[in-house]
């Protein structure tokens, strides 16, 4: 039987502690770097990503259809490169986590996080979110994503632990209204002071 009383922080990793990445200001920065153009990139990019997303094709497949479609004057190396570059940390949050984690050590904290596997493994070894984090439920990993209901069962299995003892932090309001559908308090991170009075009140 799952843990009544465990309590467990999940949390997005896009738009709270690192920024998106792969977002669309940096795919408007590679179309004028690389020269290429922005809208077509931007159809097939939206055709695509989700498949990379859910872990069906690889960045190269990706990057197959929404770049490497004909010859290019750059190579897909340097391509990759600028992509991964992209990925800064917000350390605002950031480092409150880590600081926080260090005081709570009873808590888990889960990632939930939609991310394609090169792009995910890059940025967990890169900027070690192992130090943020016990477990990843990625996207890319489990074959789903959010706001697939599917995927935040799944983190409540692993945790084994009550939807109503769980705190969970999206920087976007549609996927943390899906976690809260499914009982798990939910909030949309805008404002650091206010996201982490709230962590705070949950698990004083």
């Amino acid at each position: 039987m799952k843990n009544k009383k465990i309590k467990i922080l999940f949390s997005d990793i896009g738009g709270v502690l690192l920024n998106n990445g792969w977002g669309h200001e940096s795919r408007k920065k590679a179309a004028q770097l690389f020269s290429l153009d922005y809208s077509s990139m931007e159809i097939l990019h939206n055709f695509i990503f989700n498949v990379y997303e859910i872990g069906r094709i690889s960045l190269d497949e990706y990057l197959d259809t929404t770049v490497f479609n004909q010859p290019r004057s750059f190579t897909r190396d340097d391509f990759k490169k600028f992509m991964l570059n992209e990925s800064i940390k917000l350390p605002e949050m950031f480092d409150w986590l880590i600081s926080w984690r260090r005081q709570h050590p009873e808590v888990a904290i889960i990632a939930i996080n939609n991310e394609g596997k090169e792009l995910n493994d890059f940025r967990i070894q890169q900027f070690a979110l192992h130090d943020c984090f016990d477990a990843f439920i990625s996207s890319c990993e489990v074959g789903m994503r959010k706001p697939d209901p599917g995927i935040f069962q799944l983190a409540l299995g692993v945790a084994q632990a009550e939807p109503q003892n769980c705190f969970y932090i999206d920087d976007r309001p549609m996927l943390a209204e899906a976690a809260s559908k499914l009982g798990i308090h939910a909030i949309t991170h805008q404002h650091f002071e206010e996201t982490t009075n709230k962590i705070n009140a949950f698990f004083k």
